[in-house]
């Protein structure tokens, strides 16, 4: 995990961030200037931020922020521990909401079930009985095909077509604690997520790249030849400075366009393309040593901006860039899965 450094006392000292003192981030843009060094300290003080300031704003969860927090912040424990408030607001929804309204889509299903298991395999190491609930729910909202109903609103790469969804539940029931995914109750619904991703190709390179990492934590997904070749072709994208640009792994997705006049900027680089692509690369089997991944980790140290956070366009159109607060999380995975 991240460690902090000595210089970054000053930084600790400030009260930590809760859902009662949580102050707005500052607005998303592309001209913040950058940090001189790395900070975990301020990374981590941004995820909670954007993390709990949603929760209270808009009461939801969302793919690009507070459901990314339950993945990456556990790797900031040793610099600050994670907000509780917020895997308490998803636990709320499934002991709670769930039961008296109803999830508001079947997407917040999967996408609750998938991030509570991965909080789990990173905190306690255990499957918790709410997570087991979220999964019940989830299989009874399974179609036929193996796929959930998505939200297709064409902002990518999460909300625009089922095949993310699917890949999404099948890398939180690989990463389930337990041997979940070979459990009486899981083994079902993963025959039929593997039935669907045989039958479903992936859309854009960035889900071929979601569905190799999936297939390092599921069996029956994809071949050794296949988490090659789309290894090959994530490396193909990387910038001379190191780094990818997210819109450059979307290339080429048919029906997608951006809700602006504007063109997307494919030679970039960019928080979520490199943070996204060296964290996978790094659950694909390549080495932290490797020397493209080095220089990929060089970028992002390099490219912290004040408010701690990394930098990502949107792909759909040029407003509130929220993709960024994703894109955070993949920077600090990656450099935390690339520590020696």
């Amino acid at each position: 995990m991240l460690v902090v450094c000595a210089v970054e006392a000053r930084e600790e000292e400030e009260p930590r961030v809760t859902l009662e003192n949580v102050e707005p981030p500052p607005a998303i843009s592309p001209d913040e200037p950058l940090r001189e060094e790395f900070s975990p300290a301020l990374a981590a003080r941004y995820l909670d931020s954007a993390a709990l300031h949603w929760q209270k704003q808009r009461k939801c969860g969302t793919c690009h922020t507070n459901f990314a927090y339950l993945m990456a912040r556990p790797a900031l424990k040793s610099v600050s521990p994670p907000s509780l408030e917020v895997r308490k607001f998803f636990e709320s929804m499934v002991e709670k909401r769930w039961e008296d309204q109803g999830p508001r889509w079947d997407a917040e299903v999967v996408v609750t079930a998938a991030l509570l298991a991965a909080n789990d395999r990173l905190t306690t190491g255990k499957l918790s009985p709410v997570t087991r609930k979220a999964f019940q729910r989830m299989w009874k909202l399974q179609r036929e095909d193996g796929g959930w109903d998505w939200l297709e609103c064409g902002w990518p790469p999460m909300e625009s077509d089922a095949h993310y969804g699917v890949t999404l539940a099948a890398l939180g029931v690989g990463m389930a604690p337990g041997g979940y995914a070979a459990s009486e109750e899981g083994k079902v619904g993963v025959e039929g997520i593997r039935r669907y991703l045989r039958k479903n190709s992936p859309p854009s390179l960035h889900h071929r790249a979601m569905l190799l990492w999936a297939s390092t934590r599921l069996d029956g997904l994809m071949e050794k030849k296949e988490q090659a070749a789309v290894l090959k072709a994530l490396f193909s994208l990387q910038r001379p400075d190191g780094g990818w640009a997210m819109a450059s792994l979307l290339e080429g997705w048919e029906g997608h366009q951006r809700k602006d006049d504007s063109k997307q900027e494919l030679e970039k680089s960019d928080g979520y393309g490199t943070g996204f692509v060296t964290y996978v690369a790094r659950q694909g089997g390549v080495s932290a040593g490797d020397a493209r991944l080095q220089k990929a980790i060089g970028w992002l140290k390099a490219h912290q901006r004040q408010s701690g956070r990394w930098f990502t366009r949107s792909p759909t159109r040029d407003s509130k860039h929220f993709i960024s607060n994703a894109g955070t999380a993949f920077a600090v995975m990656a450099i935390d899965a690339c520590l020696p």
